[in-house]
């Protein structure tokens, strides 16, 4: 079993070196108000006014100036190149609830590793803020009350089936798959019912349901969610 770092009952707010809008962070803590920092995601809270309650990540791109603000037992320092510092932090936290922030926008190669880590960790609970939409992997089952017109974008990274209601188009009885069909730009009737047969669909939505997906996210039942990958990192004790 993972050695976990931060256990909480409530969601955390984990911070990442990438763009952070204005009130991207505030936002993010008034569901979270734990805040842990992914390496260089230190350097964005402390500009924020937010201390950190921990840093986790190889400790590559941390300022030193950061570094030095934050006191040695809150910087956890996880040492392998096999994985990136969201996969890292993801795997180090327990809580009913991560919203990351700053894992979205600048260099595309580092968003693209935070969509592939969010399908690597399906029994992570997690909701990625971006500019203008909220992302997470597809649970079991999920429902969300939008209204109708409401985006809802569906994209595979794997392959998956599943059904819906309340969407536009109906996705029972399509293959999804990277390099096939993809669900984007699709749009809710009313409320929307989601059901996936693999942990491999990324949910994009626009980003005033953020309070709504987070606390669907934390209430899910049991069956509604996915089981942790075989295989993954551990990390010993005092890493």
């Amino acid at each position: 079993m993972n050695f976990k770092i931060i256990d909480q009952n409530n969601a955390v707010t984990l911070v990442g070196g990438g763009a952070v809008g204005r009130n991207d962070l505030a936002a993010a803590l008034a569901l979270g108000p734990t805040c842990v920092a992914a390496d260089s995601g230190a350097d964005v809270a402390l500009d924020a006014g937010v201390d950190p309650h921990a840093v986790i990540g190889d400790m590559d791109s941390i300022s030193p100036a950061g570094r030095a603000r934050i006191p040695a037992a809150r910087v956890h320092t996880i040492a392998e190149q096999d994985s990136t510092d969201f996969d890292k932090a993801l795997r180090s936290i327990s809580a009913p609830l991560i919203i990351a922030v700053g894992f979205c926008g600048r260099r595309v190669d580092h968003q693209l590793a935070a969509l592939h880590t969010l399908v690597m960790h399906p029994d992570v609970p997690c909701l990625m803020v971006g500019e203008e939409d909220v992302i997470f992997l597809c649970p079991r089952d999920f429902e969300l009350a939008t209204e109708p017109g409401a985006r809802v974008s569906l994209f595979p990274m794997g392959a998956v089936t599943g059904r819906s209601q309340g969407l536009e188009w109906p996705i029972e009885g399509l293959d999804f798959a990277p390099d096939g069909r993809s669900g984007t730009s699709n749009w809710a009737t009313g409320p929307v019912r989601l059901q996936m047969d693999a942990p491999a669909m990324l949910c994009l939505v626009p980003r005033r349901f953020m309070a709504e997906v987070a606390q669907r996210l934390m209430q899910l039942p049991e069956h509604a969610r996915w089981p942790a990958r075989v295989g993954q990192h551990t990390d010993p004790q005092g890493s």
